[in-house]
């Protein structure tokens, strides 16, 4: 998307079923696990690039002798940073013993990484901040193996005060700061349990049973403990995503289903979905089992891993983004009168290049139709020259804005930012006839409109279109996500801004003041948890009505060429993606209570003047 917000976390785990020996043999290396953990963590780096994470535990090591070993990393390419580290490591041994890599035991004894079981992770900084701190995995460590705890995840929790008070824990300034402590915490306090039932063999499966059902948010959870057992789980609802594979070598578990595909090179029913409330268990030897750890509720996986998050490689993603842009092309048509021959279709960012091919094979249906049409019509009356002239008629598409990645690293003085900001983009130059083509331009999701306000518009003014329609693959963002990504802050939204402008010249500025006294009784009551009161904003408005103030909102100050935004309807979006029904940032149905909690006090945060987060 043209705006930036953060992504959601990745999730990568591995367990080796075999000695070291056999993928020596059969890969000719005994590293092959700790190479698959980084094709899998590099294939979703589109996830999470601000930080990263592995942790390995190696199985029947002898007393005294490390089994759990963890690495961290907030470098600018964290993924990179983190195998290099465990690159040196080799190449320090080899050092001393050059052919070491041809003897497995030896390896696993020296190199800490090697471990039979793998757990990586890529973080986007929701709640803490962004240093190497809070990058998962976290681990928790004890004399006990079975009670040595690593743990990572693609989540956000809303109701980590809670669960600190519920093992009885007074959490410090870090730990206040990291949802994952918190789950951490809980995890292990259940563990610890389980292990003084089951000593040396706690069942995770009962684990989980006691300490999921405490938390309220979206999460996709990995974990491994010291004795060798592990488990991945996904929440009730199925907000975040997670796939896993399976066969005689390997067990792996990923957010993303192509990521295993590709790093294993194994076809798309072979890899499944891990369904809503279940875990995959792994037990210390090697054996698996897919537990129902919670009752499944209304499946409300996120959406936006369909239209932006996860990497459009995976054919069913890659089809329902070419159907988001294929929705709109109808209604793309009429706000150009028909008029295909002045319109150039392009877009912005790259990100959405997918939903262009779909709004261009949309338009091309159209054209063809019109072909068929004019040439039957015609009856005998053509030559060759007119019947060429109208069958070659294409739809005009051009590469209109590149990106300049490397601007972005000088963008630091406020003073100067948006005189910066306007040159993130270029664009390209003799594409467009002034003042007669009409410039049609696909954006995945527009969040805050800053960037479109202050740069894209700008630089495509440049090209002197007799008019600029930004069109959004996905709907009106409206409301803040506290399920793993981070939009937070109603304030940064600007169809949010845009009701809220509505609203006031409208004179309807009581409706505010009525939302704000409505959410202040409520939060006197503790019950900001039963409803949304945020909607009541919005719905005095169509939605055509907002698009046309977020068109206002977003045209610079002496701007003269019309601007329009057409988005995407939560019809279209539920028919594109029949199985992310998760659409709360759009709607403000949040599939927890949480989620109306965070929600009403992000306004109340905002009519208050406060710039924080909401949960």
């Amino acid at each position: 998307m043209s705006d930036e917000i953060k992504h959601e976390c990745g999730l990568a785990f591995i367990r080796l079923r075999k000695p070291f020996s056999h993928y020596q043999k059969q890969y000719g290396s005994v590293l092959y696990g700790l190479n698959k953990l980084y094709l899998l963590m590099e294939k979703q780096h589109n996830r999470g690039q601000d930080g990263a994470g592995i942790a390995a535990v190696k199985l029947d090591v002898e007393p005294g002798y490390p089994f759990l070993h963890r690495l961290r990393s907030s470098a600018n390419q964290p993924i990179a940073d983190l195998f290099f580290k465990v690159g040196q490591e080799v190449q320090e041994l080899e050092k001393y013993q050059p052919d070491i890599k041809q003897h497995a035991g030896l390896m696993k004894g020296h190199l800490p990484f090697l471990g039979e079981l793998m757990l990586g992770h890529l973080r986007y900084g929701t709640q803490g901040k962004n240093n190497v701190e809070f990058c998962h995995p976290f681990i928790k460590r004890n004399t006990n193996p079975a009670r040595n705890l690593a743990l990572a995840g693609n989540f956000n929790l809303v109701n980590t005060d809670e669960l600190f008070g519920l093992v009885n824990i007074d959490p410090g300034e870090f730990q206040k700061q990291s949802d994952l402590a918190a789950m951490m915490e809980v995890v292990h306090h259940f563990l610890v349990k389980e292990d003084e039932l089951n000593p040396n063999n706690p069942s995770l499966c009962n684990v989980l049973k006691k300490a999921t059902p405490l938390f309220d948010g979206g999460y996709t959870i990995g974990a491994m403990t010291g004795n060798g057992a592990s488990f991945v789980m996904r929440d009730a609802h199925g907000i975040r995503p997670a796939y896993y594979y399976v066969d005689n070598e390997v067990i792996v578990a990923a957010s993303e289903r192509a990521a295993i595909r590709t790093t294993f090179n194994v076809g798309e029913n072979e890899v499944l979905e891990l369904m809503p409330g279940q875990a995959l268990i792994v037990e210390p030897s090697g054996q698996y089992h897919i537990e129902q750890i919670l009752e499944p509720k209304e499946r409300r996986a996120c959406s936006f891993e369909r239209i932006y998050f996860s990497r459009g490689s995976d054919e069913k993603i890659y089809r329902e983004r070419i159907t988001l842009g294929h929705k709109l092309s109808k209604r793309i048509l009429e706000h150009i009168d028909y008029d295909l021959k002045n319109t150039i279709f392009s877009y912005i960012p790259n990100t959405a290049e997918v939903a262009f091919y779909g709004l261009v094979k949309g338009m091309e249906e159209y054209l063809n139709q019109i072909k068929v049409q004019r040439i039957m019509s015609w009856g005998k009356d053509f030559d060759e020259e007119k019947l060429n002239e109208m069958i070659t008629r294409k739809i005009r598409q051009e590469k209109i804005a590149i990106k300049d990645v490397k601007l972005r690293t000088f963008i630091t003085e406020d003073s100067s930012r948006n005189e910066m900001v306007q040159h993130v983009y270029d664009i390209t130059y003799g594409t467009v006839q002034k003042g007669v083509d009409t410039l049609v331009v696909i954006d995945d999701s527009i969040v805050r409109g800053t960037t479109l306000k202050e740069s894209i518009v700008r630089m495509l003014g440049r090209l002197g279109p007799k008019k600029i329609i930004v069109v959004s693959s996905a709907p009106q963002i409206r409301y803040p996500d506290c399920y793993g990504i981070d939009m937070s802050k109603l304030g940064d939204f600007v169809a949010f801004r845009a009701a809220m402008e509505l609203l006031k010249e409208r004179g309807m500025t009581d409706l505010i003041d009525e939302v704000h006294t409505t959410i202040k009784e409520l939060q006197r009551n503790n019950q900001l948890h039963t409803e949304n009161v945020v909607r009541r904003l919005y719905k005095p408005f169509t939605t055509e009505e907002i698009s046309d103030k977020i068109a206002q909102l977003i045209t610079p100050a002496g701007f003269t060429i019309p601007v329009q935004v057409i988005y995407q309807n939560i019809e279209d979006l539920h028919a594109s993606c029949p199985t992310n029904t998760g659409d709360w940032y759009f709607t403000g149905n949040y599939p927890t209570p949480g989620g109306n909690r965070v929600c009403n006090k992000a306004l109340l945060n905002y009519l208050d003047g406060k710039n924080v987060r909401g949960y």
